[in-house]
This record gives structure tokens, C-alpha cells and sequence, in this order.
């Protein structure tokens, strides 16, 4: 079984596809991991403006900038 590669209440950016045209692009910040696929992990992050929470697989993701304060 393979580790999560981003840590609960860490800054990340998402990289929208193909199907996620209305999906709010920013940052992002982990909420909790989920199991998700062997091959590939999945997440509930929240947008850091919107406030709106979602289910993200891992190969969405990439680290984003550290925080500013905290």
C-alpha cells in the first residue's frame, strides 16, 4: 500500500482536466486523506476562497506555496 504524498494542512494547487471546466482553480488546502485507488490516493481539500470542499485524486494535485503565517 503507498503513502499519501501531501499531509493534512498543506497548500496545494489543482490541476483541473478535461471534465472539470466549472471546478474553481487556486489553492487548496488538505482536509483529510482518503484511501482512495492502489494507484492512485485521493483527498478532501477546501478552497482557500470559496470554502467549498471536494474529493480530489492525488495525480490532480501539486504542492503548492508554503504559507504565509501558520
Amino acid at each position: 500500500m503507498s503513502t499519501h504524498l501531501y499531509t493534512i494542512g498543506q497548500h496545494v494547487e489543482f490541476i483541473a482536466g478535461r471534465f472539470d471546466g466549472n471546478v474553481p482553480r487556486g489553492l487548496y488546502t488538505v482536509v483529510r486523506q482518503l484511501p482512495g485507488p492502489a494507484n492512485d490516493r485521493e483527498y478532501r481539500v477546501k478552497h482557500q476562497k470559496d470554502g467549498h470542499e471536494r474529493i480530489v485524486l492525488e495525480s490532480q494535485l501539486r504542492v503548492g506555496p508554503p504559507a504565509l503565517f501558520g
